[in-house]
């Protein structure tokens, strides 16, 4: 073969090749545009838009009066399309450009109208889809702007888009803050009521189409049937009661401020059902200050000291050790304690003075000699049987708290490895245990409570829309914590402290009877364990319940570390009780029984809207303000017949006007008659999106506006 047709050969090879790849290239489009081309299009929508989730309203946490303690506020991020359908003309646009900006101006004052009008319309020459406004939007303020030009075309036309993102506020700010919590996603562990029942409060989320648009930004597709609403969470209606809260926290703070100690907590429960009316810890900062940093009173188990003596007392009581009468030697506060000829410890009393006495006033004056003397002599060849008992009445387990964070509480027994000598005459006095300040006041309420040891509860419903999803009660632990002829001898005993004993100094008073129990502890300070002389740290208590001759209230005080003036109990612990305790019994119209109030002729009558009726006829009662219902009421004298009362009326389908009202009213009314309600702001009714007295189905959504 030539070398030309070598040469031809190979042109018309290279020839072939291009044309059969060239084939091949146009098949595999016709493949991929004709054949799979549904698929390619469905993904090539898929990467320029997607469904973002929408975080629902979260639920309300209320007060036991109902008063919001923590609540989702909507805030919201506006942006606009400039080339939204009412304004895809360039006439339209330039015409009110200009009016939107000086508008915006006016409104927010943070730049000139000739600074918004150029944002605007380099905006509109770039054709932006999603071009920022303002970030941070009240609702307030987003029902004004959508009146402004351009905006007020419509949610469409005008190019306004509002996307809300739901803040979480705290409307009393520090009151509970931490009994309320938080949620973080990133924090693991769950806190307050906010953590506990978020499955509850959370909602459901929602989902919104979204649209990639250059530069990557993703902007809502303006299109209703893209999005699944988010469903708002339910209410938790906690047992804190706001002004016993402030109360609380006013008086631990100050105290703490004024001995200068590390750290303190109180809690205040009802003595029958258990509803913890207040809780406030408080932690000294670096800055010297006192925030709620950690919940001690759950959270923190230490050496309770003296407070236990309550439980060694009801021990050796109920299994016939002694008696309030039997004699003991406190050998003037100091008892040294041998085992075969060699010094074990010396036990001190707080204070010196105590020499023979009775039991009972062993308890009164705190005497730790006394106990340890008496719980030696009758458990040191059987410590067990003391041991068993205080397990019995359940010290050695958790409450089952409904917020998180509870410590496991230590009550050793002689199985335990660290079980020694000097074991049981520490327990006796409250030393070589753990426990939490409310696993302690747990106990003391018992005693009030006739005996009955109940769990303390921080939340007693669940509403969703006003309609209750769950209710809780007060759980049973120990239905009789010991006999009644050691109840009542306990009770006694808790009385003689703040009558004749350690208490009677700060916290007793002529108003009413407290019964109670002071504890001054030695603690570890950390690595340098319990110190010596100056070094020493010290933890002061008081637990106990008012009025003594029928409890209401139970409430335990704890201060660590007073570093300024008296260490001992009473004057450090006991102040903060007498001042909570004091305010509580004159604000609680149940446990104050004042002179009556009498109004002559009804002739300027209390201002009142219609409401709960439950609530309403509670205030008619506390104030002596007779109802026609009750006109023969005898703590009034009236010319009148009495206030007209009527019953509420609901008329299907039919919304009632609840302008004026304060929210738990307003949602009395609206959920009785049978609507959904969504609340905003807080305050009185201002304002509601279906007037009264117009008529639309039941299970409609209702929104009302407080302010």
């Amino acid at each position: 073969m030539s070398i030309r047709t070598n040469i031809l050969v190979r042109i018309y090879l290279a020839f072939g090749l291009v044309m059969l790849f060239a084939g091949a290239v146009v098949v595999q489009l016709y493949r991929v545009q004709v054949i799979q081309g549904k698929k390619w299009r469905a993904m090539a929508t898929t990467l320029s838009t997607r469904y973002q989730t929408v975080e629902a309203a979260r639920g309300n946490i209320f007060s036991n009066d109902m008063s919001l303690l923590a609540t989702s506020v909507p805030e919201y991020e506006l942006h606009m399309d400039m080339l939204a359908p009412g304004i895809v003309d360039e006439t339209v646009f330039n015409e009110k450009v200009d009016s939107l900006a000086l508008k915006l101006s006016q409104f927010y004052g943070d730049k000139t109208a000739k600074q918004y009008s150029r944002i605007l319309r380099d905006a509109r020459k770039d054709s932006l889809r999603y071009e920022l406004i303002r970030r941070k939007v009240t609702y307030q303020e987003l029902k004004q702007i959508r009146k402004f030009p351009i905006f007020n075309m419509g949610k469409y036309k005008g190019g306004l888009i509002a996307v809300e993102q739901n803040q979480r506020v705290l409307p009393f700010r520090t009151l509970a803050a931490r009994t309320i919590g938080y949620k973080n996603d990133n924090v693991k562990n769950a806190v307050g009521l906010e953590g506990a029942y978020a499955s509850y409060i959370d909602g459901e989320s929602g989902k919104r189409l979204m649209q990639r648009m250059a530069g990557g930004t993703w902007m809502p597709v303006n299109n209703g049937d893209e999005e699944i609403e988010p469903k708002e969470g339910a209410d938790i209606i906690s047992t804190i009661d706001v002004n016993f809260q402030d109360v609380a926290q006013d008086a631990l703070k100050k105290q703490l401020i004024k001995t200068q100690a590390d750290y303190g907590c109180v809690v205040l429960m009802e003595v029958a059902t258990g509803q913890i009316r207040a809780i406030a810890n408080f932690t000294k900062t670096k800055d010297g200050d006192y925030k709620e940093n950690y919940n001690y009173a759950i959270s923190n188990a230490a050496d309770p000291g003296s407070t236990f003596k309550l439980a060694s007392y009801m021990t050796a009581f109920d299994q016939h050790k002694i008696d309030t009468n039997t004699l003991v030697n406190a050998e003037n506060g100091t008892y040294n304690m041998y085992y075969k000829g060699k010094l074990l410890k010396t036990f001190k009393d707080a204070e010196e003075g105590n020499y023979v006495m009775t039991a009972k006033r062993a308890f009164e004056e705190s005497s730790n000699v006394a106990i340890v003397k008496f719980i030696t002599a009758h458990y040191g060849d059987n410590p067990r049987q003391f041991t068993d008992n205080l397990y019995a009445l359940h010290l050695n387990e958790r409450l089952g708290l409904q917020i998180p964070g509870e410590a496991k509480p230590v009550i050793k027994n002689p199985s335990n490895r660290s079980w020694s000598k000097l074991t049981l005459p520490e327990m006796a006095y409250g030393y070589e245990m753990r426990m939490t300040p409310l696993q302690m006041l747990t106990l003391y309420n018992s005693v009030a409570n006739n005996g009955t040891m109940i769990a303390p509860i921080f939340v007693r419903e669940i509403q969703r829309m006003g309609n209750t999803v769950e209710q809780f009660q007060a759980r049973v632990i120990n239905p009789k914590v010991c006999s009644d002829a050691t109840l009542g001898k306990m009770k006694s005993m808790l009385e003689g402290v703040v009558l004749e004993g350690t208490g009677k100094t700060v916290i007793k008073n002529s108003l009413y009877s407290v019964a109670g129990k002071t504890g001054t502890a030695q603690i570890a300070n950390g690595a340098g364990g319990y110190g010596n002389g100056t070094n020493k740290t010290y933890q002061a208590s008081f637990c106990g319940y008012f009025p003594a001759n029928h409890p209401k209230y139970s409430m335990i005080v704890v201060i660590n570390h007073p570093t300024q003036g008296s260490y001992l109990a009473a004057w450090v612990a006991g102040p903060v009780f007498r001042e909570i305790a004091d305010r509580v019994y004159a604000s609680d119209l149940e446990i104050n029984q004042a002179a009556p109030i009498h109004y002559v002729g009804n002739t300027n009558l209390p201002k009142i809207k219609s409401g709960n009726p439950k609530a309403l006829k509670q205030v008619y009662g506390k104030l002596g303000v007779k109802p026609l219902y009750a006109s023969n009421n005898t703590n009034s004298v009236d010319t009148s017949n009495g206030i007209a009362y009527e019953d509420i009326n609901y008329k299907s389908g039919v919304v009632p006007s609840v302008i004026g009202m304060g929210l738990s009213d307003a949602l009395f009314m609206l959920g009785n008659a049978g609507y959904k309600v969504s609340a905003k702001g807080s305050g009185s009714v201002i304002s509601q999106s279906v007037t009264g007295g117009s008529t639309i189905p039941k299970g409609s959504k209702i929104i009302i506006e407080l302010q």
